[in-house]
């Protein structure tokens, strides 16, 4: 198969930043995807509904003129959110979900929870009408080995807090190990979860071998290389409870390589091509239009596109800027290590 036209595609997971770095990035996105979650963890964070459209508005603002994209808006999840105000941003169509951080375990997440019991009323509020939660899926503390905090996460927070509240949706993002596939693929209701372009090709050797390299830095980090087959197979299985989120992450370079790096991958620009690498290698290019089309919008209770795209297969490489120049400094793209042939037409 050297062609495939498939439903326009989502991203379920994507930070867009703000200011000079969002006019910067936002055209990485929107030239190939209709719509996206957009991640409130700015500084400072996306609190309330009204800090959602305004941002909302800002991201509007920045897109390019002949672009159609969708910013799909979330709430930053704190112990001081209101459950009306939720509510509020949900009925009016704004509020997609809101992001549960852990406090400390990403970028920009240290207004985030540290007593899921002081969030609850919120949590309660959005089981009864239906509103997802988005978890960041790790545990943050310092006695948890950093490759094991999906997996302590899965047992001591997100299987306790789906059995106090069955009826809360929860998709559980940036899934990184074999654990997190398992636990998704054994729930009956209620549980999804979105995979990234990055975790499905490299393994935490691309960080560490060879001297450390920090654009494949990112987090949830990398795990080994059973974790990463884990996730490809979930990904190209057709399974409805898995979609493409591909956290793309900008920061720039200098934010990046220093002595205490940022965490992310910059994968917007040149992800639907390395899709269809790894879902080739798989021999699951049928499966690449349900896991980048129709599983999300299924989830999130949305239509699917009605535009498509097409994906060809050169017969030479498709070249890919290193970096992209912003307002806010360059921003280097995701090198997956191999030659990419299939382009978006």
């Amino acid at each position: 198969m050297n062609r495939l036209t498939i439903r326009k595609p989502d991203d379920w997971h994507l930070h867009l930043r703000d200011g000079d770095m969002l006019k910067g990035i936002l055209p990485e996105t929107s030239r190939h995807f209709a719509r996206a979650i957009i991640m409130p963890n700015l500084v400072p964070p996306v609190v309330t509904s009204a800090d959602a459209s305004a941002y909302r508005e800002r991201i509007m603002a920045a897109l390019p003129a002949d672009d159609r994209f969708e910013p799909l808006m979330t709430l930053y999840l704190t112990e001081g959110t209101d459950p009306d105000d939720v509510e509020k941003g949900y009925k009016s169509g704004l509020v997609k979900a809101v992001k549960l951080y852990p406090a400390g375990a990403t970028t920009n997440s240290h207004s985030g929870v540290r007593d899921l019991e002081k969030v609850m009323p919120v949590l309660e509020r959005m089981a009864k009408i239906g509103l997802p939660l988005c978890v960041h899926g790790e545990v943050t503390t310092p006695e948890v080995d950093i490759f094991d905090r999906e997996a302590v996460f899965i047992e001591t927070v997100l299987d306790p807090l789906r059995k106090r509240l069955p009826d809360l949706k929860i998709t559980m993002e940036h899934v990184t190990t074999e654990d997190g596939v398992n636990y998704i693929r054994a729930a009956e209701r209620n549980l999804a979860g979105s995979i990234t372009t990055h975790h499905l090709i490299i393994n935490r050797n691309a960080i560490l071998v060879g001297g450390i390299r920090p654009h494949y830095y990112c987090l949830p980090v990398a795990k080994r290389e059973k974790h990463r087959l884990a996730l490809r197979a979930a990904a190209t299985s057709g399974d409805a409870r898995f979609f493409l989120g591909t956290d793309s992450a900008p920061h720039a370079d200098p934010a990046k390589e220093c002595g205490c790096g940022c965490a992310g991958c910059f994968t917007a620009t040149n992800t639907m091509s390395c899709l269809a690498h790894v879902f080739e290698d798989k021999g699951a290019l049928d499966k690449l239009e349900a896991f980048v089309s129709l599983n999300g919008p299924a989830w999130y209770g949305l239509p699917v596109n009605e535009e498509t795209v097409t994906l060809s297969k050169e017969a030479q490489p498709v070249s890919y800027p290193e970096k992209i120049e912003t307002g806010a400094g360059p921003v280097t793209v995701f090198d997956p290590m191999f030659p990419l042939f299939w382009r978006v037409e």
